[in-house]
C-alpha cells in the first residue's frame, strides 16, 4: 500500500469509515514506519495477529524525543515541529511530511466546532513559545484567516490587548482570546472584565511557570476574573496533528478522524472501561505520515457520550510497561 491509497481523513463521517481508514493506516505505518514496526515486533504484534482496533499498539510518546518517527520510504518532510522544553528535558520532534495534512486537520477541526474563523477576531497571548511550535503555526494561520484588524499576537502587550477586547465588545464582534494558562491568569489579574461576545480559550501550559493548578481550579479562577460562564479549552500537542476542543466544564470532543482510548495504569496493553481513569491513548488519522497511534503521558477518562476529560499527568515514577522500552 502507498500513502496515496489512503483515503482523505478529513472526509470521514461515519464510524465505519473511521474503522476502515484506521486499519489501512495501521497496515501502512507497520510497513513504512521503522520505529513503529520495531515497537510492534518487540511486543510481538503484527497485522495478522490482531482483529480489533483496541488491539492496535500505541507508540509511547516519549519516542518522539529520541527517534525520527516518520512513515515514508525516503524520510523526507516539509516541516519540523518541536515542543517547548522544561528544564533538563529534550524536546519532542514531529517530522511533518505533508504540511497540508496539518492545515486540513486544524482548519476542518476548528470549523467543525466553531464555524468559520472569518466570523471571529482571534487574539492570542502565547508567550515564550518557540518559532517551530505547532500551536503557534496554527494560531498564525487562523488569525490571518479572520481578516480582522484586531486579530493577532499580543504576547505581553496587555494594555493593547485590553483595549482591543473592549473595542471588539463594543462592536458586538465575536472574539476568541486564545492563551496559555499562565498568560491568561496574568492578564486577568490586571483588568476588570464584563464580556458578552468573547470566548476565553486556554491551551494548557502551566508547567514550570507558577504553582500547578488542576484544570478545575484554573477554570474557576478564569471564570471569576473574566466574568464569563465557562472556559473553553484546546487539547493538542506537538506529536498530534489534530486537536480536541471543550466548550466548557473540561469535556472535550474530537473530530471524526480522532479517537481517545483509556488504558489501565498497571497494564498499558489493556483498555479501561468507560468512566474509569487511566492513561490516554490517541488515534489521530491526520498523523498518517508519522504515527497515528500514540500512548500519551496524560491521565483522563472517556464518558458514555464520547466526550473525555483530562485528569492530569502521569508522573515519571508511574510510567510503566512500554514507556520503559528502548528501541
Amino acid at each position: 500500500m502507498e500513502i496515496k491509497d489512503l483515503k482523505a481523513f478529513w472526509k470521514i463521517k461515519t464510524e465505519k469509515e473511521f474503522e476502515e481508514l484506521t486499519w489501512e493506516t495501521f497496515n501502512f505505518q507497520y510497513k513504512f514506519n521503522k520505529i513503529y514496526n520495531s515497537f510492534c515486533n518487540l511486543i510481538d504484534i503484527t497485522p495478522e495477529k490482531i482483529s480489533k482496533i483496541n488491539e492496535i499498539p500505541f507508540l509511547p510518546i516519549s519516542l518522539f524525543k529520541s527517534k525520527k518517527v516518520i512513515s515514508s520510504k525516503d524520510h523526507s518532510y516539509d516541516k519540523i515541529f518541536k515542543s517547548s522544553m522544561t528544564t533538563g528535558n529534550s524536546p519532542s520532534i514531529h517530522y511533518v511530511k505533508e504540511l497540508k495534512d496539518y492545515k486540513k486537520s486544524y482548519r476542518n477541526c476548528f470549523s467543525l466546532f466553531y464555524g468559520s474563523p472569518k466570523n471571529y477576531a482571534i487574539l492570542a497571548i502565547l508567550p515564550f513559545y518557540q518559532s517551530d511550535s505547532s500551536l503557534i503555526y496554527m494560531a498564525k494561520d487562523l488569525i490571518k484567516s479572520t481578516k480582522k484588524n484586531e486579530s493577532g499576537f499580543y504576547l505581553d502587550e496587555f494594555e493593547n490587548l485590553y483595549k482591543s477586547i473592549i473595542r471588539l465588545e463594543k462592536k458586538g464582534q465575536k472574539t476568541i482570546l486564545l492563551g496559555v494558562s499562565h498568560a491568561l491568569l496574568s492578564f486577568a489579574k490586571k483588568f476588570t472584565f464584563k464580556l458578552k461576545n468573547t470566548i476565553i480559550m486556554e491551551t494548557g501550559g502551566m508547567k514550570g511557570k507558577r504553582k500547578e493548578l488542576t484544570r478545575k481550579e484554573l477554570h474557576e479562577k478564569l471564570v471569576k476574573s473574566f466574568k464569563v460562564e465557562k472556559i473553553h479549552s484546546e487539547y493538542g500537542m506537538t506529536e498530534l496533528l489534530s486537536q480536541a476542543y471543550s466548550n466548557g466544564n473540561g469535556l472535550y470532543k474530537t473530530p471524526p478522524w480522532m479517537r481517545i482510548y483509556i488504558r489501565e495504569n498497571e497494564d498499558p496493553f489493556t483498555e479501561s472501561n468507560l468512566n474509569q481513569t487511566g492513561g490516554i491513548n490517541v488515534i489521530d488519522l491526520a498523523n498518517r505520515y508519522s504515527c497515528s497511534f500514540i500512548e500519551t503521558e496524560d491521565m483522563g477518562k472517556v464518558n458514555s457520550d464520547g466526550s473525555f476529560e483530562i485528569i492530569g499527568r502521569i508522573d515519571n515514577s508511574e510510567i510503566r510497561g512500554c514507556n520503559l522500552m528502548v528501541l
